[in-house]
């Protein structure tokens, strides 16, 4: 593989810059597996699709407020402007902080959030990624962080955002980034889709940077896939186990959700309840063995999620959708438009 071979051309004005109101206005692309055909669609459709055995999987993490600005104060004397992006929490008040600019932070240095929160910059994790000590996270986040907005949403983020950038169902604070196929769902879609018969499940994958850090290297099985925190319910995993053995269909919302359930399968061979940290990456030839089908946006050029999408439906597929997309005037990433495709057995 090549990293050009997950390529493909976007106008810039494709680039969704506002959420579809109302969120299950989008618009959605089915693939079908059995023709082969393109079908252009709307969410609100997406009921029509499932069947009363399916299972239905949703990523329940709540973006949190991760972006804020700070003046670093250097060991030497200096201080500046600094946009300080809170990536995961460790332990004892430690976070892992991606700043920009980042790259001559040393050790000591301090970071100084409005005029009062003062952070300590310990070592450096590489690629502006930094750890920083500092007790009152919470507090920072709480009064002066904003909504994370993807750099291809060129506008700050609005008081709007606040709820339109979360999905009805999220609960569990931890997300850098929205989980952005559950962002079509309505409450009344949810009541839909229980009402054919379809047992609707949650669980838990903070996105983290590992989601969307570009591909640096000109093969992309030598790029490396940071580990996310996932957890999983007791009830969810027992269903989810047995809905397996079963043979019936496990449809999962995003490609978080995804990740999640196969790498359950092949870390462990069973959907196990529990937390940790994963780190699947899926490129094409990759095996599915849990997930049926799978509703997701239209990801980035050379990216990771483009290259598990390609992996679940065949590359020259998705590239043939994604012209098709193109030409038809889909909106693209997290606020854009969504597809639903199914495996083919």
């Amino acid at each position: 593989m090549h990293i050009a071979d997950f390529d493909y051309d976007l106008p810039p004005e494709l680039i969704a810059q506002t959420p579809a109101e109302p969120r299950d206005s989008s618009r959605m692309m089915v693939l079908d597996p059995k023709s082969d055909r393109i079908v252009d669609s709307r969410f609100r459709n997406f009921p029509d699709y499932l069947q009363p055995s399916d299972v239905l999987v949703l990523n329940d993490t709540r973006v949190i407020r991760a972006r804020t600005h700070a003046l670093l104060e250097r060991s030497n004397g200096t201080s500046r402007e600094m946009e300080v992006f809170f990536v995961e929490p460790g332990e004892s008040g430690v976070w892992q902080v991606l700043c920009k600019p980042g790259r001559r932070i040393r050790p000591g240095d301090r970071a100084i959030f409005g005029g009062k929160f003062r952070g300590v910059f310990q070592e450096s994790l590489g690629a502006d990624l930094h750890l920083l000590e500092i007790d009152a996270a919470e507090e920072v986040l709480a009064e002066l962080g904003e909504i994370p907005l993807p750099p291809y949403i060129q506008r700050s983020a609005s008081q709007s955002d606040e709820a339109t950038y979360q999905t009805v169902f999220a609960g569990h604070p931890g997300a850098i980034a929205a989980p952005t196929a559950g962002l079509h769902f309505t409450p009344e879609i949810l009541a839909q889709v229980r009402g054919l018969g379809v047992e609707v499940v949650t669980i838990t994958l903070h996105v983290g940077i590992g989601t969307f850090l570009p591909v640096r290297t000109e093969d992309p099985s030598e790029h490396r896939l940071r580990p996310e925190r996932y957890e999983v319910q007791e009830f969810t995993a027992r269903l989810l186990q047995e809905a397996w053995t079963a043979g019936r269909r496990i449809i999962a919302v995003g490609t978080t959700t995804t990740r999640t359930l196969e790498y359950l399968l092949h870390r462990y061979g069973a959907i196990q309840a529990g937390s940790g940290y994963a780190d699947l990456y899926i490129l094409p030839g990759f095996q599915f063995r849990i997930v049926s089908g799978l509703l997701t946006n239209f990801h980035l050029p050379k990216s990771t999620l483009l290259m598990l999408v390609s992996a679940f439906a065949g590359r020259e597929r998705i590239l043939k959708a994604y012209r098709q997309a193109v030409e038809s005037r889909y909106r693209f990433y997290s606020y854009g438009d969504c597809m639903f495709m199914e495996r083919k057995v």
